[in-house]
């Protein structure tokens, strides 16, 4: 006998997650200024002509939210969980020279939320269109019984491109580099699950309502620090995004048989003090950006320049012969 249960019963709709590709095609289109796909908005796989390029070479990443994504949804702030998934991926594309191109996201969710969708979409558009980064495509998957009620799964996949010739080569790093810093916005998106963890073993009052705010802001995107670089024709030695790891670990796989002596401005976010009084005074520089979102290694000759990249840089330290990285705050 023939059965009778539909998709829909099962608790997915297909017909909706259809409309729902309409829904976006605004969000899709301001990403669409300046570059263009080849080809239409919605097919099963996303073209762009390189035909621009004179020596194209692809460089790709991805990355999510990570367990930030908790307070995010916790506190309704759906369009920076949106932000920080491009972000994350954009910023380490920026490192290697590369244009990026294409952001394709991946969605899970127990049942569709246009609402909930629509915003995360809407932040991540907020975030392409500033960095001229197409929203190429994606997948929204609706995984009753695998993913819980309430929560969203985020990954995003960013694929760029560079000249050959404009890719950054970490091995011409030599002693006596400069290394100039660039501030973070926030606490960006790593580190949370410590945050998290301190935060059930604070005191509920210790940290207000907008100081936790503050922390939540969105993961800084470098695009203007790289822009203003070539403009000004400064090519970097290296470029280093300031994720998990913190500063040492992020910076210590550019070079080999070498190190740093960092010292870095005291981080001003408000209450993050509060937070740092929390975590061992080591570990809060393996975990955090304390600060400093972004590196440029440059020779000593670009300082002047790299200083005005962006809203502006700091001299935070120079290459040594001592191998490690060494931060302290001044």
């Amino acid at each position: 006998m023939a059965g009778n249960l539909t998709y829909q019963q099962a608790g997915v709709d297909t017909r909706r997650a259809a409309a729902l590709v309409g829904d976006i095609k605004g969000h899709v289109k301001r990403t669409q200024k300046q570059r263009k796909l080849l080809g239409a908005f919605g097919l099963f796989a996303a073209c762009y002509d390189l035909s621009d390029y004179a020596q194209p070479v692809i460089v790709t990443g991805c990355d999510g939210v990570g367990t930030k994504l908790e307070l995010l949804l916790e506190h309704d702030l759906l369009e920076v969980a949106g932000k920080d998934l491009v972000a994350m991926s954009v910023n380490d594309i920026l490192t290697t020279g590369g244009d990026p191109l294409l952001f394709l996201d991946y969605i899970g969710i127990a049942a569709l939320d246009e609402n909930k969708i629509n915003r995360v979409i809407g932040g991540m558009a907020d975030y392409l269109e500033a960095c001229n980064c197409i929203l190429a495509g994606g997948e929204t998957a609706e995984m009753p019984g695998i993913v819980p009620a309430g929560i969203l799964e985020l990954s995003g996949f960013c694929i760029g491109c560079a000249e050959k010739k404009d890719l950054i080569d970490p091995t011409t790093i030599s002693i006596g580099d400069i290394l100039i810093g660039y501030r973070s916005d926030s606490i960006h998106a790593n580190g949370w699950s410590l945050v998290r963890r301190a935060l059930k073993e604070m005191e509920p009052a210790l940290v207000s309502h907008d100081e936790l705010l503050s922390w939540l802001q969105p993961t800084r995107l470098y695009d203007d620090v790289v822009h203003d670089l070539r403009k000004s024709g400064v090519k970097p030695k290296a470029m280093a995004h300031i994720t998990g790891g913190g500063l040492p670990e992020n910076l210590e796989r550019l070079f080999a048989n070498m190190g740093a002596d960092l010292e870095i401005p005291e981080w001003n976010l408000p209450g993050i003090q509060k937070l740092l009084e929390q975590v061992d005074p080591q570990d809060r520089f393996h975990t955090f950006n304390m600060g400093i979102g972004w590196v440029a290694i440059v020779r000593e000759t670009d300082v002047q320049s790299a200083l005005q990249a962006g809203p502006g840089g700091v001299i935070i330290g120079k290459m040594v012969a001592e191998e490690g990285v060494r931060v302290k705050v001044s």
